[in-house]
């Protein structure tokens, strides 16, 4: 059985999770500040072992935004990210204003999954690309 810790996300579980999927790695005072600056965070815990991961960034009222959303490789197709998204909505429906707006930047692939939790892919009827970058500092 997993456990579910709310506001308990830690720099070192973050990078460490996220060092299992490869994704982006930060300095640990930016994840940090980003920690501090997030809504809401979520752990899932198989006992002392970290298996996954979520945060809320936003406004809290209008606007949300799920980032860092992250299932440990060797715990993937058992639940663990559906607990994350869950969690996630859960808090926006308590917190979020009638038409709040959320929005996330699916892992390619993964698109289904969130598909099942309301999100659409973009573009689609009414709704343009979903649009990103990477602010690289020494770039300009």
């Amino acid at each position: 059985m997993f456990g579910i810790e709310e506001n308990g996300l830690t720099a070192e579980i973050y990078e460490k999770l996220r060092d299992l999927v490869a994704f982006q790695h930060y300095e640990k005072w930016d994840v940090e500040q980003a920690l501090t600056n997030s809504l809401y965070t979520v752990v899932i815990w198989d006992e002392k072992r970290p298996v996954g991961m979520g945060r809320v960034v936003g406004d809290g009222k209008v606007a949300f935004f799920f980032k860092d959303i992250v299932v440990d490789p060797k715990y993937l197709k058992q639940g663990i990210g559906s607990m994350v998204m869950n969690a996630l909505m859960k808090y926006v429906y308590q917190n979020g204003c009638n038409n709040a707006y959320l929005a996330l930047l699916s892992t390619p692939g993964k698109e289904a999954f969130y598909e099942q939790f309301g999100f659409q892919v973009r573009p689609c009827k009414g709704l343009g690309s979903g649009m990103s970058q990477y602010i690289i500092k020494n770039r300009l």
